[in-house]
């Protein structure tokens, strides 16, 4: 089973996370795959908008923690940092489907799609303080810049999930449907995208969104900070837990970071 999906379909590009058992959560491969579907469809003139979507189940539960808190010796750029930036050059707009749980990096990326519509089942956690870490992906500048810094403050230093509902109450997603109805519906606002003069649309999201280097160096601070903090006793503590051995019934459901 591909883990990393994509479709391509007159000028529109699906990109699905397809790891069902683990809620979506992302491994260094899948970052990978992810990065180079992004990274090629910027150059890949035929692709005039992109949706990225989870199952109906999950939109991403984060980091794969097991992956995650075994690195294997990376040379060069760690693929998460690769995926991250793939997003942030994106110059085409980015639309996201989102069900069920979108946890750590499966929330945060969503902070840099142009269009985010989740189902009634959606919720986005960022939970980077329970488990001992910092936020990622910029998510520090562009929470407090998107919601003032007290409603940024509530969600990255409690980690307390949002649904739907509360998202959108925040603007952080712009329409809550039926989860059955969210992808055909990120969809059909794609096409919508297709139609419209290519130029244009990068025009206005590259005014929109300004220098794409503040995000870079915001996200060279965090990942410095992080990297720290994954040695302190708190994270280690955390991480040790999540791997403890589980009933079937209980693990196939946790969420990741």
């Amino acid at each position: 089973m591909e883990e990393v999906t994509r479709v391509a379909d007159e000028g529109l590009l699906l990109v699905g996370i397809n790891r069902p058992a683990r809620k979506n959560a992302l491994t260094s491969a899948m970052y990978v795959e992810l990065a180079e579907a992004l990274a090629a469809a910027e150059r890949d003139d035929s692709i005039r908008a992109v949706v990225v979507h989870g199952t109906e189940s999950a939109f991403c539960a984060g980091n794969d923690i097991g992956d995650f808190a075994n690195p294997r010796s990376i040379e060069g750029e760690r693929p998460s940092v690769r995926f991250m930036k793939s997003v942030i050059g994106l110059g085409k707009p980015l639309l996201a489907a989102v069900n069920g749980p979108a946890v750590g990096i499966g929330a945060t990326m969503l902070l840099h799609c142009d269009l985010v519509f989740a189902g009634t089942t959606a919720k986005l956690a960022f939970p980077f303080s329970k488990l001992g870490l910092c936020p990622e992906f910029a998510s520090s500048l562009v929470l407090p810049v998107t919601l003032g810094y007290q409603r940024a403050a509530e969600l990255l230093l409690l980690g307390d999930a949002v649904d739907a509902a509360a998202a959108q109450s925040l603007g952080l997603v712009n329409a809550v449907l039926p989860p059955e109805e969210v992808l055909q519906h990120a969809v059909a606002v794609g096409r919508r995208l297709c139609a419209a003069s290519a130029p244009s649309l990068r025009a206005i999201k590259s005014l929109m969104r300004g220098d794409s280097e503040t995000y870079l160096r915001r996200m060279d601070r965090e990942n410095e900070e992080f990297a720290r903090l994954l040695e302190t006793p708190h994270a280690k503590e955390a991480f040790k837990t999540f791997l403890m051995p589980r009933p079937s019934t209980v693990s196939s459901s946790q969420t990741h970071a």
